[in-house]
């Protein structure tokens, strides 16, 4: 008996490391996009909130009869790291008109348990007119109908919105377009991760942009912590979390969850970016314990280094964006421009990495055509950059762009150009030490998935 129940005792522990993982990376899971994966959860559902809950903070629901999980991933420093991403014209990252329009939909779709895309397209103008605050709606333009195609297909893909006749792609050539949707409020309203509504702000729309941190560090003010938990019109301040923990007992919550955060959300956690409180605790007995109990129980592998901390998933399943990477040709520009950043301990200013843009573009003629003309270079390697930043491998100090430590983990040993015969590049990515394994989830979780 005793071995049939360490046995299972092992099962349990390898299968619950196994759904912290996917959840990680995909914090919106539904049973329709992965059963196994949904199965998993669903059954190991007590043990795993107990280890978001104690570990990050996080709430996980789960919902067998309606078939989603959903993890509330919070940060206290969200950023633009992993945007909604649009299904058509390459997966370009959603820009503010879709933004707005999401959040109008959404909040027409709350009441509609059934709804066709034309009635759902005249609410959006209705509610546009109605605010003085949001530019209207206009079906009448086809740019305003492909913005408004790919917020719905981004609620179609969390399972929000279901095509039950007609397919939403039509909509972008004509407003004529006949479409029939069930929708599911009550997984709609689990997609908000701020634990603090932004009605309960009260701050008038022209005061927004210049007041925007300031507010978005509001919304995810959370009570535990101490202090407020909300910032209104009349009690605004540049106060933290740190500043307003009220027991020592909150404080050390607030410490432990924000360093682990982190470091199961992020590529690589360094030293240099935690404040002197959240080293002081993660460098301490207990706080080592934690880590380490923690990263055991995820089933990660822990490298820890002078510089800071890394996970590696052996199964890359908590992996959402994956580097060295050949999907895109930022992606390869990135890894090509690891090598004269490392050389260049002072960093690049961006007409040193434009030139470097332009030294791959004359190397590889027939490779990035999206980036063959004038300006191509200099976008070739912000977009590579911006690869870099979002991996942790790269920094910005001023105008220069720095190699981080963790850049130094990869190696190029062999680039080839395009096969005559194809119009794709081949390339031969080999890097020293491939961290592939990295939890990179994120907005928003995998990109374009929400936190």
């Amino acid at each position: 008996m005793s071995t049939l129940a360490n046995q299972l005792a092992s099962a349990e522990r390898e299968e619950v490391a196994r759904a912290i993982r996917l959840l990680l990376a995909r914090p919106l899971l539904t049973a329709s996009a992965d059963p196994a994966g949904f199965d998993l959860v669903r059954r190991r559902r007590d043990p795993l909130a107990r280890w978001f809950d104690h570990t990050c903070g996080w709430n996980l629901a789960v919902e067998p009869r309606r078939g989603y999980a959903r993890l509330t991933k919070i940060r206290a420093n969200p950023d633009g790291s992993r945007p909604a991403r649009r299904a058509r014209s390459g997966r370009a990252p959603f820009d503010r008109r879709r933004y707005v329009l999401l959040c109008v939909t959404a909040a027409e779709l709350l009441s509609m348990p059934m709804t066709t895309i034309g009635m759902l397209a005249d609410r959006v103008v209705q509610a546009t007119a109605a605010d003085r605050a949001l530019p209207r709606f206009d079906p009448v333009q086809r740019a305003e109908r492909v913005a408004f195609v790919d917020v719905l297909k981004l609620l179609e893909s969390y399972d929000v919105l279901r095509a039950v006749d007609g397919t939403t792609d039509a909509y972008a050539e004509t407003a004529d377009a006949k479409v029939l949707y069930r929708v599911d409020a009550t997984l709609l309203m689990r997609l908000p991760a701020a634990p603090v509504g932004a009605s309960r702000l009260a701050v008038p729309p022209e005061e927004v942009p210049t007041r925007f941190e300031e507010l978005l560090a509001a919304l995810v003010r959370e009570r535990r912590y101490g202090g407020s938990a909300a910032a209104t019109d009349s009690e605004t301040d540049s106060r933290t979390d740190a500043e307003t923990a009220t027991t020592d007992a909150q404080r050390n919550l607030r410490l432990r969850h924000s360093v682990l955060r982190r470091l199961f959300d992020d590529p690589v956690l360094y030293r240099d970016d935690l404040t002197e409180d959240e080293l002081a605790y993660i460098t301490s007995l207990t706080g080592r314990q934690i880590l380490r109990r923690s990263v055991e129980q995820a089933g990660f592998l822990l490298e820890e280094r002078t510089e800071g901390f890394l996970l590696v998933d052996p199964d890359a399943l908590a992996t959402d964006v994956r580097f060295p990477d050949d999907t895109s040709s930022a992606r390869v520009a990135a890894l090509l421009l690891l090598e004269p950043l490392c050389a260049a301990p002072a960093g690049m200013l961006p007409e040193q990495l434009a030139e470097a843009g332009a030294e791959l573009l004359r190397r590889f003629p027939g490779w990035a055509k999206a980036y063959q003309s004038e300006d191509g270079a200099g976008r070739l390697a912000a977009d590579a950059v911006r690869v870099l930043l979002d991996a942790g491998l790269a920094g910005r100090a001023g105008d220069r762009v720095l190699a981080r430590p963790a850049a130094h983990r990869y190696r190029l040993t062999e680039a080839t150009g395009p096969a005559p015969a194809h119009d794709t590049e081949t390339t031969s990515l080999a890097p020293e030490h491939d961290a592939q394994g990295t939890p990179a989830s994120g907005g928003d979780a995998a990109e374009g998935e929400p936190q």
